[in-house]
């Protein structure tokens, strides 16, 4: 089965709504670790939306499972993740005027640039991860890099999934776990899962890890955190 990761930044988008101290995704976290979820994903993002500074570093202070801090090449956010730590820093693109990430990295494009924050990141112990689309050439660069693990973008497959038109999409990122784990590299995939569609990415042979943000956070405003974290892993152990 592959492991469940959850991203607790729409806790911190409900806090930051009125500037007031609740909900906290601190003790967010710690109810998706005793429901069973392998890791806690963050996303500290450079005009800082939701989740805060402060908020990283207790993060990184009570985490027992592992801690995924997603995060931009920017140098300050590096600074951060140089400083705390995290067990795992997954690479993602970031431009202020989105809602949500809209895409993968450009790995190949920015190949330089990459090269250098994950340099960085590997020299403290660090095991960092890009967040790309299912591309081969994407694939190819990331392994080139030298990094370990991959994020399969999966937005495209969820917009494919309400229009009942997902296979074209999900044969893709079969294809492409297969072709990233042939070159060696550790495949996580996420972005837009869901209820609905996150069971056919959780069935991919060798699929590492999902993580999962805003679909868990918003079931868990009707049934809780914790009902909605074990629904989630119900479905994956299927």
């Amino acid at each position: 089965m592959a492991f469940l990761g959850v991203n607790i930044d729409h806790v911190a988008t409900l806090r930051q709504a009125r500037r007031e101290i609740d909900p906290d995704p601190i003790l967010a976290a710690s109810i998706c670790e005793q429901a069973g979820v392998h890791s806690i994903v963050a996303h500290l993002r450079e005009d800082r939306r939701h989740i805060q500074d402060v908020d990283i570093v207790l993060l990184r202070k009570s985490i027992k499972t592992k801690f995924n801090l997603e995060m931009s090449a920017a140098q300050d956010i590096v600074q951060m993740a140089l400083h705390i730590k995290p067990d795992q820093a997954t690479l993602v693109p970031e431009r202020r005027q989105e809602i949500t990430t809209e895409g993968g990295l450009d790995v190949a494009r920015h190949r330089k640039r990459l090269a250098k924050v994950c340099g960085q990141l590997q020299q403290k112990g660090i095991v960092v991860s890009l967040f790309i689309d299912p591309d081969k050439k994407q694939i190819e660069a990331a392994k080139a890099l030298g990094v370990l693990m991959i994020e399969l973008h999966t937005g495209a497959y969820a917009r494919a999934f309400v229009g009942r038109s997902e296979s074209k999409e999900l044969t893709k990122i079969k294809a492409m776990t297969a072709y990233a784990q042939k070159l060696g590299l550790i495949v996580n995939a996420g972005h837009g899962l869901n209820y609905q569609n996150t069971l056919a990415i959780s069935r991919i042979r060798g699929m590492e890890e999902l993580n999962i943000g805003h679909a868990i956070i918003a079931r868990a405003v009707l049934v809780g955190l914790k009902q909605a974290v074990q629904e989630m892993l119900q479905i994956i152990k299927k």
